[in-house]
């Protein structure tokens, strides 16, 4: 692939021509680049509730902390982190929804791991600097590539083709010895058909958390050329990530006295001292290419193919204690005597995975209809495997051995169709069918060394209509309704090989209003589950939430989302969501009996979630805005234990960016500022609840034990950065 790269860059350069030719139709490039994502993207006024997100609103705060971080401010947005300052492993849910249920695509391609379904941004560091815009779905949206959405969906769009030559360099510095470092350029078009763009990344921080640093790297490149009707793209990019864990979280009492604490890599000494392996990191590399031809054949007709492959390859390294050898696969030793059968050792798990995607898909667009068909077709083959990279006792390891080796394999198979029909000035109609097959088959061992085979196949089917009613110029209406499906992760039969898929209905009712000062979107959501996937609470030894079947329930809110221009130089920008999220029936373990709780709230699904940002712009190189955000409080389990109760939290931010544009050398010189938790709030947005069963205490009596783990967030904290653009 680097070798098409390089052929690439000369072929563009013999292309080179000085000559005053006319520029490419920047309307035209605008639509053949976006022709990447109107499969899985809606219009302004389709009936699903969404946000678009646009380049310049990211690169405000763009200053290292990742992706979902910069989207904290949207309805319904809750967003968490490991090590507490937004760098490295961070997560985002939406409607309360887990990542997991969070369709991602890049480009139209599925970006959720085939196996966990989750999302790791932190494999793809400072991603948002090469985002042209991205649009969030809430609920099921519209029929998407990969796995279905079940509370969101983020669709990506990469950086567009640049008509001009470019090129900028980018610096932050911050708390806890975070700093950003990226190179950005771009050819322009050349010969009027071609560019070459792309981008290097540095991250680095110490964060919050004890130890839980990040050594983050990426790579963005892009060969376009494009014609009068013809937009082809060949994208490599990916990154490389080595971050110490810090998913183990901290108890209540640990939280208290000190927060920052981070018991990952704690182990005890030859002579009794309390240490910390300095390899206890995660390090995986992922790398992603694309190949991408859209073609307009005349004004109504348009199509995209796109081809994917991404490769990864890592492991996450931890020391443990006086471990079993019967968990490796080792022989007891008899050392003068002694049987020796447990021992000290630093292990490895790894993971090697192989991705494959092919998208097609085709659009028709007159005044009165705009209809797409397409079709996605995805392979994925993940190798788990385990090693002891040193041991006090070795046994009769040799170097190189496994001691656990499984495989996953993983087909997604997708048709779609979708239709808006215009039935008149105000009345447009919406459908929109989805047929997609899965097959999932597993071979071998689990990391706990218990056999895991799984060899299941699914068959979906995913309905969704709506219409939207426009009332005047001002005002419009619109109803939809979605049905999804989703299967369970690799995770999910690790917890329980019975586990079942998931089914929702979806309901959305919304008013849109926008005026010349005013612009006001306001959704009535009705999500009901049969079997949801909800979060148990409990994670797993990597730090994976463990999900489980709830039966029927369900998620009732109101969402409201507006914007007020109360002057040329002042707006003022509020959210709220307001709901009710209900397990319909819960039955529990508690002391040795089965208890029917009856209904109980959805675990990680606050009854208010709201923002605002106060922004104030009295020119218009200058902009300084002042955002809040609020969490209402939220149990961590099903059961409504008080001891899986995470408090309400509200905290403030301030950024500042100011634009400088010299009359030599460079464009512009941006300088920005943010201080984030400007009060110094001491705030949890994240954590787990468990529990056991305790019989050691009286034999006669089973007493279930409750406890709790923290991901406590930073206090004030701040970034500063300058960017300059040639």
């Amino acid at each position: 692939m680097k070798n098409l790269f390089v052929f690439l860059a000369l072929f563009v350069l013999t292309f080179h021509s000085f000559s005053q030719e006319k520029t490419p139709d920047s309307t035209k490039t605008q639509v053949l680049d976006e022709i990447l994502v109107k499969a899985v993207r809606v219009n302004a006024d389709s009936p699903i509730t969404h946000s678009n997100v646009t380049k310049k609103a990211l690169e405000k705060r763009n200053l290292g902390q990742d992706l979902p971080i910069l989207l904290n401010y949207l309805p319904s947005v809750v967003t968490t982190s490991d090590a507490g300052s937004g760098v490295g492993y961070t997560g985002i849910r939406v409607r309360g929804v887990s990542s997991q249920s969070t369709n991602i695509t890049i480009n139209g391609i599925p970006y959720n791991d085939a196996e966990s379904l989750g999302t790791f941004w932190v494999d793809l560091p400072d991603f948002a600097s090469s985002v042209e815009s991205l649009q969030l779905q809430r609920g099921v949206g519209t029929s998407t590539n990969g796995s279905g959405a079940f509370g969101a969906s983020i669709n990506i769009l990469t950086d567009a083709i640049a008509e001009k030559a470019n090129a900028e360099i980018s610096n932050s510095f911050g708390s806890y010895q975070t700093r950003k470092h990226h190179v950005k350029f771009s050819t322009g078009t050349l010969n009027n058909h071609f560019e070459l763009a792309g981008r290097l990344s540095q991250i680095n921080s110490d964060g919050y958390i004890d130890r839980a640093t990040s050594d983050l790297k990426a790579y963005f490149l892009q060969a376009s050329y494009i014609d009068d009707n013809t937009l082809i793209k060949a994208l490599a990019f990916g990154g490389h990530e080595i971050t110490y864990q810090a998913w183990n979280g901290i108890d209540a009492e640990t939280l208290a006295t000190n927060r920052t604490f981070n018991p990952s890599g704690l182990y005890t000494d030859n002579e009794g001292n309390i240490q910390f392996h300095e390899d206890e990191v995660d390090n995986y590399k992922q790398d992603h290419y694309q190949l991408h031809w859209n073609e307009m054949y005349n004004n109504q007709w348009s199509t995209n193919l796109g081809l994917n492959y991404t490769y990864g390859r890592g492991y996450f390294e931890q020391y443990k204690e006086d471990e079993a050898f019967s968990d490796y696969d080792l022989t007891e030793l008899n050392i003068g005597g002694e049987i020796i059968n447990t021992t000290d050792l630093i292990r490895r798990r790894w993971l090697d995975n192989d991705f494959y995607v092919l998208n097609f898909n085709a659009n028709y667009k007159t005044n009165t209809i705009n209809f797409t068909f397409g079709t996605s077709y995805s392979s994925y083959i993940g190798n788990h495997f385990g090693e002891i990279i040193w041991a006090r006792f070795a046994s009769n390891s040799e170097i190189g051995d496994t001691y656990y080796n499984g495989k996953g394999k993983k087909k997604d198979f997708s048709f779609f169709a979708k239709a808006t029909y215009r039935l008149n000035d105000r009345i447009s109609l919406y459908g929109d069918l989805q047929t997609r097959f899965v097959s999932y088959k597993t071979t071998g061992l689990t990391s706990d060394r218990v056999n895991l085979l799984i060899d299941e196949t699914y068959n979906f089917f995913n309905p969704k209509a709506g219409i939207t009613y426009k009332l005047n110029q001002e005002h419009s209406l619109y109803f939809s309704y979605a049905r999804a499906n989703r299967e369970p992760s690799r995770s999910d039969f690790e917890s329980n090989p019975d586990i079942k898929t998931e089914q929702l209905n979806d309901f959305e009712l919304g008013w849109r209003h926008q005026s010349n000062k005013i612009k006001l979107n306001t959704n009535l959501y009705y999500m009901f589950y049969n079997e949801q996937l909800v979060l148990s609470g409990a994670i797993d030894n990597t730090g994976t939430p463990i999900r489980a079947n709830s039966g029927e329930s369900y998620r009732l809110g109101l969402e409201i989302e507006a914007t007020f221009q109360i002057s040329k130089q002042f707006v003022v920008q509020p959210n709220v969501t307001v709901s009710s999220n209900k397990n319909r029936g819960t039955f529990s373990q508690i002391d040795g009996v089965l208890v029917d709780l009856g209904k109980t709230n959805i675990s990680f699904s606050p009854e208010l979630v709201a923002a605002n940002a106060l922004v104030f712009q009295p020119s218009n190189n200058f902009q300084t805005s002042f955002l809040s955000k609020y969490v209402g409080e939220q149990f961590m389990g099903n059961s409504d234990s008080q001891a899986s109760k995470l408090d309400s939290y509200f905290v403030n931010d301030l950024n500042i960016t100011y634009e400088i544009k010299p009359k030599a050398l460079f464009k512009s010189i941006t300088l920005s500022g943010l201080i984030n938790n400007v009060f110094g709030v001491e705030y949890v947005s994240n954590g787990y609840y468990f529990t056991f069963d305790d019989t050691w205490s009286d034999p006669n009596q089973i007493t279930t034990i409750e406890g709790a783990g923290y991901y406590p967030q930073a206090t004030t904290n701040f970034l500063l950065g300058a960017t300059l653009k040639f």
